[in-house]
This record gives structure tokens, sequence and C-alpha cells, in this order.
């Protein structure tokens, strides 16, 4: 059964789902059901403030919750979030940048970026972002996403209408925009797989092995550093002796600083 048809037949229920199983991390056409809600409260068959409403308080629901368990669990929760991307830690990076570069004002725009809008809302909780700043900031984040899709639906539903005969020709249309995104995801996942598969070449050093050196006497000749990224890494945890620590997201300028004349390993998570 199309989405058009089961919006127009059960309504809200449809959209509320749709919208928070998105919310929550699930691959969810939340998008294309608020442009498909916009165009069928044009055609009189949904309340457009209802609707509105209906669409805006499951995201905030499964934001807070997803919140609330990264403000509990850490980068725990990121890590399985990110299980699915084709590179775990650059996933976790990739978010935690936009945090870096932009601040908290990336819960406004991060439900238009794929990868960020499921991990903007954990991401801040492993922050221990106030709850009532992360409420501030989804909402009108929330809120500009619901009117920005349902409000395109709403405008363009003349235009919607002209491409088929009433509804039905409608939601032809729509699964055929859901086609071309299903494509378009698994080229960009092929890609993503392409790129990131050259990391399977980087020299790895068993940690026996090292710890073997640095028990011999090469310790002068070593160089460890602690390359743990932002929230996997607890300025009051236990660090390996002898280490160093450098900040990755200021890579150019940490690099400036290491030893010339040693041999350098680098361990992570």
């Amino acid at each position: 059964m199309d989405l058009l048809h089961l919006i127009t037949r059960h309504g809200y229920s449809v959209l509320a789902l749709v919208v928070f199983l998105e919310a929550v991390g699930l691959p969810m056409p939340a998008a294309l059901a608020l442009l498909t809600a916009g165009a069928v409260s044009a055609y009189g068959k949904l309340n457009p403030w209802l609707a509105f409403g209906v669409s805006l308080v499951p995201i905030l629901v499964g934001d807070l919750l997803l919140f609330m368990l990264g403000r509990y669990t850490g980068w725990a929760l990121l890590g399985t979030l990110c299980r699915l991307s084709a590179n775990p830690e650059s996933c976790i990076l990739r978010s935690a940048e936009s945090f870096y570069k932009r601040g908290k004002i990336t819960l406004l725009f991060a439900k238009f970026i794929p990868g960020i809008n499921t991990m903007a809302p954990p991401l801040a909780g492993s922050m221990k972002m106030r709850p009532e700043q992360f409420l501030r900031l989804d909402l009108a984040g929330a809120a500009l996403y619901v009117l920005a899709y349902g409000g395109a639906g709403f405008l363009f539903s003349d235009f919607l209408r002209t491409i088929g005969d009433g509804l039905r020709s409608a939601s032809h249309a729509a699964e055929i925009v859901l086609g071309i995104g299903i494509v378009a995801y698994v080229a960009y996942r092929i890609w993503l797989y392409r790129k990131y598969r050259l990391y399977n070449g980087v020299p790895r050093m068993p940690v026996e092995e090292v710890a073997r050196r640095l028990m011999s006497g090469d310790s002068a000749k070593i160089l460890l550093v602690d390359v743990r990224s932002h929230g996997y890494y607890d300025a009051g945890a236990s660090r390996i002796a002898g280490s160093v620590r450098i900040e990755p997201n200021n890579l150019a300028e940490e690099l400036k600083h290491l030893s010339k004349d040693k041999e350098i390993y680098l361990y992570c998570t």
C-alpha cells in the first residue's frame, strides 16, 4: 500500500509513526511523509495545524529519548547508531565535527542532513548540554524541518495533482521519488564502501608487539599517541604510561609538536 494512500486513509497516526521512527534512527522516509501530509492537507483531507503538531511532537519525543540515552550512556550509543555506517569512527567524528565548527546551532539544521539528523541528539546528550537548552534548539530545528517539507507539499499540491489523476496518481509520483531515493542511497553506500576500503591498508601493530618493544629497552625510540576523539576521551581516566594526547579535530596544529625522531604509534578506542 503506497504512502499517500496510507496517510489519506489513516492520517495522523501513520504520519506520527513514520516521523518518530526516523527520529530514533530507523531508515524511514519522514521527509516524504511530511511532503505527502502537506499535499493531503491542501486537498482538505487533514487539518494542516493538527498535522503540524502530530509531526512535531513525535520528533521531539524521539530526539529527547536519544538525548537522554546519550547523556547517560556516553558515546556507546553513538557507536551503536553508527554501526551501520561504512566507517563507524568517521560517522561519529563527522557528527562531532559539526558541533565543533558550528556549536549548538547544529541542532537547527541537523534534521536536513542524513546521518547527522539521528546523531545530533545523543551527541548533544553526551556533551552534557542542558536539557532545557537542548529542547529549545531541537524544537526550533524540528519545527523548521516539518514546516519546510510539509509547507512544500501544501504549496505544490496543485502541481502534484497535475502529474496524474487525483490522489492516486500523486501517489505514483511519490513512489517514483521514493524509488529514486533508494537508488541514490544504495549508490551513496557503495561510494562510502569504496572510499573507506582504503583504510583497510593502514599498517597496524599488535599491542603485544608494542609492549614487548617497550619492555626491551626501545621505549626511548617510541612515542605513543592517544588520538581518542571527544567523548571517548576522559581527562580523568587512565592512559597508557608515557603516552601523549593530541586532539584529532585539531590535527594540523597538534602534529607540529610531535617528535620527528621517534617511531610514532597511534591508539584510539
